[in-house]
């Protein structure tokens, strides 16, 4: 295996945790306004992302910084041409940060329901837009013989990447619904679990739908990268699974097939893209792949020297963080927020 290859596994990686991680965090977050019906029961809700969210976006940053250093051209197609959708997204996480800071700076009624509706839009927007941004580069965008994206803003939103963006939003907000129920006790847990139930069919259709329309639209099931084999299958069956766990009051085991549901997901989109990282729309020959995309190879021995030191202590010390404030939140814990 070339260090082409293990870097794009990485970044697959990388956005894997991502979403798994970072999904629950949008999930909880447009869910706030719904669930939460008073002071107390927000201030849980954010109270159980409190410790993890901004760790939980450090992967984000870091798949991003390897895109940038591993494939070059992959990030300079990639920003320039959905520079206004990661614009969007990327002020709409700005706002998500300052709203958890601000928000219990001021007890008045409308100065936190202003910052708790700035948490459901900060969490909202980059939840569709990811399913968006990966749903066009599996259907291919307008690239030319050199490397430069030749369309617009409006390229980006045809059906199949809309539909697309709508399954990720289900999900992360699912994914959302199942952490609370697992991390919350009392009035919130309850509604929770109640909003989990009423998610789950509309989550199946829509990731049911966005299959059937990637046949069509994408060539990731007749001429895929890597076979996936059984990996979708397992996508699609731990979401099968999930409002059993849900019946059966296994909150653990629902929020597991949740992150299944997510985890295999995303690595059936990689399988389905290798080798390339962004089709081209206009000419097969155009596509961007981890070779005529990539660094140099010392750039890729350097890189992947740090990262075989860094990544384990990284992974360590997150793993002790859930650890620690692996308790549930309820009304009467200790509320940072």
């Amino acid at each position: 295996m070339d260090l082409n290859t293990v870097w794009f596994i990485l970044i697959g990686v990388l956005f894997t945790g991502f979403f798994f991680l970072e999904g629950f965090d949008y999930g909880v977050g447009i869910l706030l306004p719904f669930i939460g019906k008073d002071d107390k029961t927000r201030r849980v809700i954010i109270n159980s992302i409190g410790t993890f969210w901004d760790g939980n976006e450090v992967w984000l940053l870091t798949a991003g910084g390897a895109i940038f250093a591993a494939f070059p051209n992959w990030y300079a197609t990639l920003f320039s041409g959905f520079y206004v959708a990661l614009l969007l997204m990327l002020l709409a996480l700005i706002v998500r940060a300052v709203s958890f800071e601000f928000r219990s700076k001021d007890k008045h009624p409308r100065w936190r329901s202003l910052w708790d509706w700035c948490i459901f839009v900060g969490s909202f927007v980059p939840a569709l837009l990811w399913g968006v941004a990966f749903a066009n580069m599996l259907r291919g965008v307008p690239i030319d013989e050199s490397m430069t994206y030749t369309g617009g803003f409006f390229n980006l939103l045809n059906p199949y990447a809309l539909i697309g963006g709508l399954a990720s939003l289900s999900m992360f907000t699912l994914h959302g619904a199942a952490f609370l129920n697992l991390k919350t006790a009392g009035a919130v847990q309850v509604k929770a679990k109640e909003y989990a139930v009423k998610l789950w069919l509309p989550t199946l259709v829509l990731v049911v739908l966005n299959v059937i329309y990637s046949y069509f639209s994408t060539d990731m099931f007749s001429h895929p990268g890597v076979n996936p084999g059984p990996v979708p299958l397992i996508s699609f069956v731990s979401m099968l699974l999930v409002i059993f766990f849900l019946k059966k009051d296994k909150s653990g085991w629902a929020f597991i097939m949740t992150a299944l549901s997510i985890v295999f997901t995303t690595i059936t989109m990689f399988m389905g893209l290798f080798p390339r990282v962004m089709v081209s729309s206009l000419n097969k020959a155009w596509n961007l792949t981890i070779y005529n995309a990539s660094a140099s190879p010392y750039t890729l021995k350097i890189m992947t020297i740090v990262a075989a030191i860094f990544v384990p202590i990284v992974l360590i010390y997150q793993g002790w963080t859930y650890w620690i404030f692996r308790q549930r939140i309820s009304a009467d814990s200790d509320l940072e927020y």
